[in-house]
């Protein structure tokens, strides 16, 4: 039987399907636990924070009316009162003329509001080892070296947001309000298979005809870099039953399935039949009008997006990089991905094709403090290309080409 050509679909509409899909559960983690993961709910300040005044440096908490018209001519005089430890919560005032030696992070005592430096000041007094008072030779004004109640954060303040990927400096901040336990976004379970007779396992030695089984490792490693958690399904032969039966195995236990191989309309490419195949199955997407990756199959089987994967390894890769991760980003929780793009100039012409979109492989190279984009020219089917990768250049499906010496922003892979 003759397989009609798939009708391509635009990346913008593709990229609408993501919302029909859920997202998944929520637990309960260790704050060990908490880096890379997305939060599930919003954190709301619960006290100020700091919530007492901090030195920043070590010398004497002050009030700061007490240094007006220090100089080191007109030196001022200033009664050391007493000393403040570290964890120390102080048991005296500062009055009028008074000081207290403080050290990096501690606690002023009441009627201080600032600190001068160690380096301003001089000791004077009955010997060296118990000094009575200090000679100021600045001015300094209030909350000078000081870490004001609340400056860092104040009580009811929105701390991070539901959606929010938390990072080691979010970690921290969790940590600063005693949040052991964290509420955040499960890490969806992807289930990657690959297909084909002429793929086998790593450890063995193609024969003719034959290729290792490298997409598998490709999207795993992927998938970990998006967040999600990768499953073998194995390679699975072009056999309709043995395909539907991983299929459905894969759509019954993970989030999210991806299926190396068998999303053209090659007379053997099962993907697209099978998928139909399935229990509340719906083949939304059949071709997007990019370049690699032409031959993509989106399905939605119950709440599990199943894609079709071009076989090359390249077209696969910009597959993932362009559509496959924002979905893995929006079941996952993610609000707003933080997608950096590296502004290049190109070193050469480059062709596409009106009414698609193209992503182009480059190299990046500094030159005379300029950063410039190179394109690697190759086959789909060829790994080096994207090995020597450092990005992807875009060119818009309304773009006939980009000129040598146009700025370009690079999708880093």
């Amino acid at each position: 039987m003759t397989k009609e050509f798939f009708k391509v679909t635009d990346l913008n509409k593709v990229l609408e399907y993501l919302r029909i899909f859920s997202k998944v559960t929520a637990e309960k983690v260790d704050i060990s636990e908490t880096t890379g993961r997305i939060l599930a709910e919003d954190i709301i300040s619960d006290t100020d924070l700091p919530d007492f005044m901090r030195a920043t440096m070590d010398g004497y908490a002050i009030s700061a009316s007490s240094s007006y018209g220090a100089t080191e001519a007109n030196p001022g005089w200033l009664t050391i009162k007493g000393a403040i430890s570290m964890g120390e919560i102080p048991s005296f005032r500062i009055g009028p003329g008074e000081s207290a030696r403080i050290a990096t992070g501690g606690m002023l005592p009441q009627g201080a509001d600032s600190v001068m430096m160690i380096e301003h000041t001089e000791t004077v007094g009955a010997n060296n080892y118990s000094p009575q008072h200090i000679e100021i030779y600045k001015s300094i004004a209030p909350g000078q070296h000081v870490i004001e109640i609340g400056e860092d954060f104040r009580k009811g303040e929105m701390l991070l947001c539901c959606g929010q990927r938390i990072r080691a400096q979010e970690t921290g901040l969790l940590a600063a309000f005693g949040k052991q336990n964290v509420l955040v976004y499960q890490k969806p379970e992807i289930a990657i298979i690959s297909t084909g007779d002429e793929v086998v396992p790593i450890d063995h030695t193609p024969g003719f005809g034959k290729i290792r089984d490298i997409n598998t490792y490709t999207l795993d490693g992927l998938v970990k870099q998006a967040g999600g958690i990768p499953h073998f399904y194995g390679i699975i032969p072009d056999v309709y039953d043995a395909m539907k039966q991983t299929c459905r195995q894969a759509v019954e236990a993970s989030d999210m399935v991806l299926i190396s191989g068998g999303s053209s309309v090659g007379v053997r490419d099962l993907t697209i039949d099978v998928l139909a195949s399935l229990p509340n199955a719906e083949i939304l997407v059949h071709g997007i009008s990019i370049s690699p990756g032409k031959p993509t199959i989106l399905a939605k089987v119950g709440n599990c997006a199943v894609w079709g994967l071009p076989g090359h390894v390249v077209s696969a890769m910009v597959v993932f990089s362009v559509v496959v991760k924002p979905f893995i980003e929006h079941i996952s929780g993610l609000a707003v991905s933080r997608e950096v793009k590296i502004p290049a100039i190109l070193t050469r012409n480059i062709a596409s094709v009106h009414g698609r979109t193209d992503y182009v492989r480059v190299r990046l190279s500094e030159k005379n403090g300029k950063l410039y984009a190179e394109p690697i020219l190759g086959k789909s089917g060829l790994i080096n290309t994207m090995v020597k990768a450092d990005g992807l250049v875009e060119i818009d499906m309304n773009t006939e080409g980009l000129y040598q010496g146009a700025e370009v922003w690079v999708i880093p892979v």
